[in-house]
């Protein structure tokens, strides 16, 4: 980068400083890890000679919270894909069932939201569609942080949430499904050409919850690739221009993964995960009555304490999956 001959492309000199600051933060983690490192020897020293138990319980404190951040960096460092280290685009769509599976995405939205605040990740809503009375019919939302595609990949497939309804006044046993789908967020403008006559583009007045929140004029757009008969909206800003924008970022998000698929032949398998969102293709189960348990069905990885899985507790089962697929040389 202290060559000046580097300027003459500036988008070389973006993807150079990204990369850079990705080496800086690697490099200071472990500047982190290793000053930590001394610090416990010395306090182990310390105990040695003077067998103070508080000193005892610092040290395994320390060494704990050493370990599981050597664990993260270790299995992130795994994450070889051309876009893991980048930000993602997920989408949760609710399954049949009505008011049920719309309140089961909004909830797993809360779940991702929180998660990534954890993480210190910044998220933002794309697009949202609302359910009549209560959840969400679908939402779109950017998830912005390093790797923060290569950990939510995972979480790709159907959820299902098993508990008593709160929307049943008999108070019966409902189980719901929702799809989350996640997609790299594609910044550089060369990886997916779109031709201008694939498109059918057209603009509608954005909905809401109602009250101060329906716009009034048509700001909200809606693109056809007709090509692929994929279709991508969004309504959350408040021009039309801007909407546009998000929409074509998402479909383009979308394109790349569909020729990823078919460069892996799985494009079939594409289309069957769409067709229904409902049993014996979900990915995980959480359970709320009659018991209390959260399983993955790809890894087997569970927890018992369903509300902090609910509340963003998501890297062991992230964990889980990246160290499977690291066995079987499937991360990237």
């Amino acid at each position: 980068m202290e060559s000046p001959s580097i300027w003459n492309d500036l988008e070389k000199v973006k993807r150079l400083k990204k990369e850079k600051s990705i080496l800086e933060k690697t490099l200071r983690e472990w500047r982190s890890i290793e000053e930590r490192v001394e610090e416990i020897k010395i306090l182990i020293e310390l105990f040695e000679e003077e067998h103070d138990h508080e000193l005892e319980r610092e040290v395994i404190s320390k060494l704990r919270s050493l370990v599981n951040e050597m664990k993260e960096i270790e299995l992130r460092e795994a994450l070889k894909g051309e876009h893991d280290r980048g930000n993602t685009i997920v989408s949760i769509h609710a399954g049949a069932g009505g008011t049920e599976a719309q309140d089961w995405a909004q909830m797993l939205l809360r779940m991702y939201i929180r998660w990534a605040e954890k993480k210190g990740f910044k998220t933002e809503i794309l697009d949202i569609l609302y359910g009549e009375e209560a959840g969400v019919k679908s939402v779109t939302f950017n998830v912005i942080g390093d790797y923060a595609f290569g950990y939510l990949k995972s979480e790709g497939g159907i959820h299902r949430l098993v508990r008593i309804s709160p929307f049943d006044a008999n108070r019966r046993r409902h189980t719901s499904f929702a799809a989350v789908f996640v997609y790299p967020d594609i910044e550089e403008e060369s990886e997916i050409v779109i031709d201008e006559s694939d498109l059918r583009i057209e603009t509608f007045r954005a909905g809401g919850p109602g009250g101060q929140h329906v716009n009034k004029t048509e700001s909200a757009v809606r693109i056809t690739h007709i090509p692929t008969g994929i279709v991508v909206q969004c309504q959350n800003e408040r021009s039309q221009h801007r909407n546009k924008a998000t929409a074509m970022k998402i479909l383009k998000a979308k394109l790349y993964e569909l020729e990823e698929r078919k460069r892996a032949e799985k494009l079939k398998e594409l289309h069957e995960e769409k067709k229904e969102i409902a049993w014996g293709s979900q990915i995980r189960s959480y359970i709320l009555q009659p018991y209390r348990l959260v399983k993955d069905h790809r890894t087997g990885y569970e927890m018992g304490d369903v509300e902090a899985v609910l509340d963003g507790e998501l890297d062991g089962f992230i964990w889980a999956w990246i160290l499977k697929n690291i066995s079987k040389g499937r991360t990237s």
